[in-house]
């Protein structure tokens, strides 16, 4: 049984998101590792400051070969975690026949799941920032208080996007939105378990565009599962009550995981 576990952040993020994940995770016996997207290895209050200009041309085929060469690199499949876009990288990377299992919290739609109205809207500010396939953006504090983390008390959001928002590749939402780099065959017969997770309340990847995608992935014989937690917005693995979700998907993750010996057979 895998005891390693990979978490992947999503756009406007860094690793430092899962901190509270990974300490936990950490305490509980698993190696953790949390590998930042290409040119996001520096800390937060120096990414504000500036990335390195190749960041505006960062894709999704790029991050997810960035993480395919962890993998890799490790002794063992890992279980793979990720949210809002790491969630989306998860699905692609356990497409590939890679971890233990896979947990997609918030997870970004791979192509063929249509996006719903509140999602496109929260999303407008990139769409419409001129020449925003070849920029590097940044999220406005009025973008995160109303849509990212609208549930977090408004005496705490601004220490919050201080902490933990910076910039992000306008390109890899484009290509979300066509469907560049973001295909998976959702019949698939040998990927590892999966996991999918959403919030009642997430604006950035609405319940419907998750419970769209989980349906898609019922294509496949192998274990795959969906839940839904109330009362939480995009950033629920952040706020309070997040060890409940975190615990849940560690847990089912494990229980449900498939060994190395058919994840290596599955990827010959």
């Amino acid at each position: 049984m895998s005891k390693t576990v990979m978490l992947i952040h999503g756009a406007w993020l860094t690793p430092a998101s899962f901190d509270q994940v990974n300490a936990r995770y950490r305490a509980a016996g698993y190696t953790v590792i949390a590998p930042p997207w290409p040119y996001l290895d520096r800390p937060v209050t120096e990414l504000k400051r500036g990335v390195a200009p190749e960041f505006r041309k960062l894709s999704i085929r790029r991050i997810v070969e960035s993480y395919v060469k962890r993998i890799g690199e490790l002794p063992e499949p890992p279980i793979i975690m990720g949210h809002s876009f790491g969630g989306l990288f998860t699905q692609l990377l356990i497409d590939r026949g890679l971890g233990a299992a896979g947990v997609a919290v918030a997870p970004g739609a791979p192509r063929g799941v249509l996006p719903g109205l509140i999602t496109l809207r929260s999303a407008l500010p990139v769409f419409t920032a001129f020449n925003g396939w070849n920029r590097t953006l940044t999220m406005s504090f009025g973008s995160f208080s109303t849509n990212f983390a609208q549930l977090l008390p408004s005496d705490e959001q601004r220490a919050f996007y201080d902490r933990y928002i910076v910039p992000a590749p306008g390109r890899i939402y484009y290509q979300g939105a066509v469907g560049i780099g973001s295909g998976v065959d959702y019949a698939n017969p040998n990927r590892a378990p999966m996991l999918l997770i959403s919030a009642d309340q997430d604006r950035i990847v609405q319940p419907s565009i998750v419970e769209a995608a989980y349906r898609k992935h019922l294509k496949s014989p192998v274990t795959t599962a969906y839940k839904q937690y109330p009362g939480r917005d995009h950033c629920m693995l952040m706020q309070r009550r997040w060890e409940e979700i975190a615990d849940y998907a560690i847990e089912w993750a494990s229980h449900n995981q498939r060994t190395a010996a058919a994840t290596t057979a599955a990827r010959s």
